[in-house]
């Protein structure tokens, strides 16, 4: 069926159409996007310190927008993210007592999760955070921090490994 003009009619969508021209303002692309991972081993964390997660490796980054030095994702493009985290934590024995991720933006808090084991230590645990955040491509940038805290004493740890560990985002179609 040719379509030379429409008006105010509908298009019936289990038709086919042939169109010739330009067809704008349809679909659009999720990038910038990229995700990471920590690689070479565990990121050992200080007992109740704020830390940074250093992601040191990248599964796919369409832009180069996530420099592995700073750990921060810096988009060039403006627009509405899907940010995620997802990190895995231990404890060399069953001491960990409290455990918080954090996505930062420029530096602030924007939004974080906790487990906490009270009288009840745990060994191993795992958090996820998501949230869409506005981005204006040029200067704003995320991190991901990490807080353990023990119930005694031990070594804490980040655990690598891209099954384990990662930080990624991706650029919302609005």
């Amino acid at each position: 069926m040719a379509i030379t003009k429409i008006q105010s009619e509908s298009l019936n969508l289990s038709d086919t159409y042939d169109f010739t021209g330009t067809v704008t303002g349809a679909g659009g692309v999720n990038t910038p996007a990229f995700e990471a991972y920590i690689t070479g081993g565990d990121q050992a964390i200080t007992h109740d310190t704020s830390t940074k997660v250093t992601f040191n490796a990248k599964v796919y980054d369409t832009n180069s927008d996530f420099n592995t030095s700073t750990n921060r994702f810096t988009p060039t493009v403006a627009g509405r993210y899907l940010v995620y985290t997802d990190i895995n934590c231990q404890a060399d024995i069953a001491q960990l007592n409290r455990f918080t991720v954090e996505i930062r933006k420029n530096g602030s808090s924007n939004k974080y999760l906790s487990n906490y084991f009270n009288n009840n230590p745990a060994r191993i645990s795992h958090l996820s955070v998501c949230q869409a955040i506005d981005m204006n491509g040029s200067s704003d940038y995320l991190e991901i921090w990490v807080k353990l805290e023990y119930a005694s004493s031990g070594n804490l740890f980040v655990t690598n490994g891209s099954a384990r560990s990662g930080f990624g985002a991706y650029k919302i179609i609005t």
